[in-house]
Formats: C-alpha cells, sequence, structure tokens
C-alpha cells in the first residue's frame, strides 16, 4: 500500500502524476503549505483522473480569515481566487489557480485532514481500486468521461444507494 499523506509516490507513479510532482516540487507548494498539513487527495493520486481534473490539496485551518489572507499572499503570483464557504453544513476555505496547465485547488477544514472527508473517500477509493482491479477502473474513468462525478460513479457500479456517505462507512 502507498503512501497518500506525502506526494512521494507520484515520482514514480504514471504520466500525469509524475508531471504534478514536478510541477508541485518544482513551485514548493507543500512546503509553502507545510504549517497545513497538506496532503494531495482526489482522483490523480489513484489514477482515475481524466483530461480536466485537478489537484485537490487539503489542509487543516484553525483560522479560516487567515488561512484565506495566506493564500491569497503567498500564491499571488498565480492569480489565485481564494473564498470562504460553507460545504455540508462546515466553514472551509477554497483556494483555485493555475500552474503550468494544472487547477489547484487548495482546500482548508477546521479538522485534522486525515478525517476529512476528500481524505476518507480517497482511502476508500484506494482500496476498492486494489480491490477490484483495473477493469473497475477503467469503468470509473469511462463514467467520469460521461460527466459522471467521482463518487457517484463509485456508487453507479457499487449499488451505493448514497455514495458520499456510504463511501465514508466503507
Amino acid at each position: 500500500m502507498i503512501d497518500l499523506t506525502t506526494i512521494d509516490y507520484l515520482k514514480s507513479g504514471n504520466e500525469k502524476q509524475r508531471s504534478a510532482y514536478e510541477v508541485l516540487s518544482q513551485h514548493r507548494i507543500f512546503e509553502k503549505l507545510k504549517a497545513y498539513s497538506p496532503i494531495l487527495a482526489g482522483t490523480i493520486p489513484v489514477e482515475i483522473d481524466i483530461e480536466e481534473s485537478d489537484l485537490d490539496i487539503i489542509c487543516e485551518v484553525n483560522d479560516k480569515a487567515g488561512f484565506e489572507r495566506f493564500l491569497r499572499d503567498i500564491f499571488s503570483e498565480f492569480n489565485i481566487k481564494a473564498e470562504s464557504l460553507e460545504i455540508n453544513g462546515e466553514e472551509a476555505v477554497i483556494g483555485n489557480f493555475v500552474l503550468e496547465g494544472f487547477l489547484i485547488e487548495i482546500f482548508g477544514q477546521n479538522k485534522p485532514v486525515t478525517e476529512q472527508n476528500a481524505y476518507r473517500h480517497l482511502m476508500a477509493e484506494y482500496r476498492i481500486l486494489q480491490e477490484k482491479g483495473e477493469d473497475f477502473k477503467n469503468e470509473i474513468i469511462a463514467l467520469k468521461k460521461q460527466g459522471i462525478k467521482t463518487e457517484p460513479a463509485f456508487g453507479i457500479l457499487l449499488g451505493l444507494e448514497n455514495p458520499y456517505e456510504d463511501l465514508l462507512k466503507l
């Protein structure tokens, strides 16, 4: 099992993962976010990304306004857009910018990153993909190319009633 709490595994991954590692490393993105315990989540780590997939970086944030200011300051050269909002009843800060062809989304919540839904979904999806194999992975990618989001795609193939919640139980 690979350690998804660092980005080191990207170095020996597929072409997109290696490219993501180079961009993130060259621009020291994880170094700049170190105080917020960043983890790369989403589809690229588990190789179910499609052309328009972004790099989702989740962070633990205790001071929402301070983190929003931090993002704007530290990533100003990339024309970042950062905002505070509420997702599923929880406050969050989201920052977006494009970096060498990658859309970067930085997501901060006031909870440890390993307790955030994005990380929990990542781990559940990783285990399922390891168990189900390459054909299952290709079916997920095919559904995503049809415009279906990741969790609903898993829900369709696994017969989950509420994939966002049910994946958290796996």
